[in-house]
């Protein structure tokens, strides 16, 4: 190749060098070689080139939330954030194209302006359109599917730098991969989601117990929208949380006192203090539902002000699927495993949500409908808490009901683990091998599901 046809690639696409990639919780991070931000499809093909060129990889990412490696790499990496826009708003239809890199946030406020909302979000909007579809994004609601289930139409840029439309009607098989696409497939430049008319959300939240919700379940279900629960382990304490559709004006009950002073700056400093004396694990979980969950809060506010609440500080978590008809035999193994083994110990809460099944080749909820059950350990102060004894434990009781691990979040299975969960991982393969044939948008996380 002529030289100065090299030095024209690079005058028009600027890659910085020494840029420490971290993601969000910084439990994982890498300093990728050259570090993009595109801002337009032109820019992304010529990187595509140069990556050909030199024979490197190539890893997308949007807001960097995810708490696994899945966005690391240490050659090419292209961050979305300035390709961002809304492209069209169709309020006949209620659908919305935007492209990849938009912050769900940004595009909440967008949509409200049109007088339209997304029906799901995940709990946090930091995060970036094409992200959250590839790593199936989830929220809470029998009715509703995960994330990606809003999505009715994508466009794809492959590593041969074609352009494919790909929806229910056109590239039929590829769009079933792409609507959770792991960022291997290629690189997400649209998405047109599905909308509702916008709406609020009536939130209440009431303190139960572990017992009840389990023997009731099907009840709490359809008794709200979005229902989900938080188990305080060590205890038979929950905080049970509705969230459905109201007329009623915006109120809230939040004080800055009790959810930050108490429920963040508090709660840090003595889980902090239990990395020394860890029994008192058991004691601070009861103490913070008896201060914060023990009586009714009701907060009504625009659908994504409900949806979205503070992560607090950093963690590690796993989250897995289970078919919904396990909740309660998994969650009385995982309280039994803490009470049998008194070193074991867990922070709160265990999150319990619940999603309706579809038909993307690697959701999760694939063919099922489920529940997802999240499980912590705080970083007080960026500590590490031992966690490892918990983790295994958990993935154990979850792989023993048929779990499947949420993709964006740090799990230990691999190709042998995800044939056995997904019965149509083989087509996700091929494709995958059919549109990326020299493994250019692959990494080592990646590399752990395929080979």
């Amino acid at each position: 190749m002529p030289m100065g046809h090299e030095l024209l690639v690079l005058v028009q696409v600027h890659g910085q060098g020494g840029v420490k990639f971290q993601n969000w919780a910084k439990t994982y991070g890498s300093s990728p070689e050259l570090y993009f931000q595109p801002t337009s499809v032109e820019e992304i093909r010529e990187i595509l080139d140069m990556a050909r060129q030199r024979d490197k990889r190539v890893k997308v990412v949007g807001g960097g939330h995810s708490p696994s490696d899945i966005a690391c790499t240490d050659d090419f990496m292209i961050q979305m954030g300035k390709m961002n826009r809304v492209l069209k708003v169709d309020k006949e239809k209620q659908q919305v194209t935007v492209e990849g890199g938009i912050f769900l946030s940004d595009l909440n406020v967008e949509l409200s302006k049109h007088g339209l909302a997304l029906a799901n979000l995940g709990a946090v909007s930091e995060v970036a359109a094409a992200g959250v579809i590839g790593t199936g994004t989830h929220n809470t609601g029998i009715k509703h599917g995960i994330l990606p289930t809003q999505v009715i139409a994508l466009t794809l840029l492959t590593a041969s730098g074609e352009i494919l439309e790909c929806s229910e009607s056109i590239n039929a098989d590829i769009f079933q991969a792409a609507r959770l696409h792991l960022g291997c497939l290629g690189v997400v430049l649209t998405v047109t989601f599905q909308c509702v008319p916008q709406f609020h959300l009536h939130e209440v939240a009431f303190p139960s117990t572990l017992t009840e919700v389990l023997d009731h379940l099907d009840d709490h279900l359809q008794r709200s929208q979005y229902f989900r629960f938080l188990w305080f382990p060590h205890s038979e304490n929950v905080s049970v949380i509705y969230q459905d559709p109201t007329n009623k004006p915006p109120s809230s009950s939040a004080s800055w006192w009790w959810d930050y002073a108490v429920g963040y700056y508090l709660l840090e400093f003595l889980l902090w203090i239990s990395t020394f004396v860890p029994s008192l694990v058991c004691w601070i979980n009861r103490f913070f539902f008896w201060l914060l969950f023990s009586s009714r809060v009701e907060n009504i506010a625009i659908s994504y002000k409900i949806f979205n609440y503070e992560c607090r500080f950093k963690q590690h978590v796993q989250d897995w699927a289970i078919p919904i008809e396990k909740t309660k035999e998994a969650l009385l193994e995982l309280k039994a495993a803490l009470e049998n083994n008194p070193k074991m110990v867990a922070h709160y809460p265990v999150e319990v949500r619940f999603a309706r099944g579809d038909e993307i080749w690697l959701s999760p909820c694939f063919q099922r409908d489920s529940c997802y059950m999240n499980i912590i350990m705080y970083r007080p102060y960026g500590k590490n808490v031992p966690r490892l004894n918990y983790w295994l434990t958990y993935e154990g009781i979850m792989k023993k009901h048929g779990g499947r691990p949420h993709w964006a979040k740090a799990h230990s299975c691999t190709r042998k683990d995800f044939e056995k969960m997904y019965p149509a991982f083989p087509k996700f393969c091929s494709v995958r091998e059919k549109l990326d044939p020299t493994g250019m948008f692959l990494n080592t996380y990646l590399e752990k599901v395929f080979y």
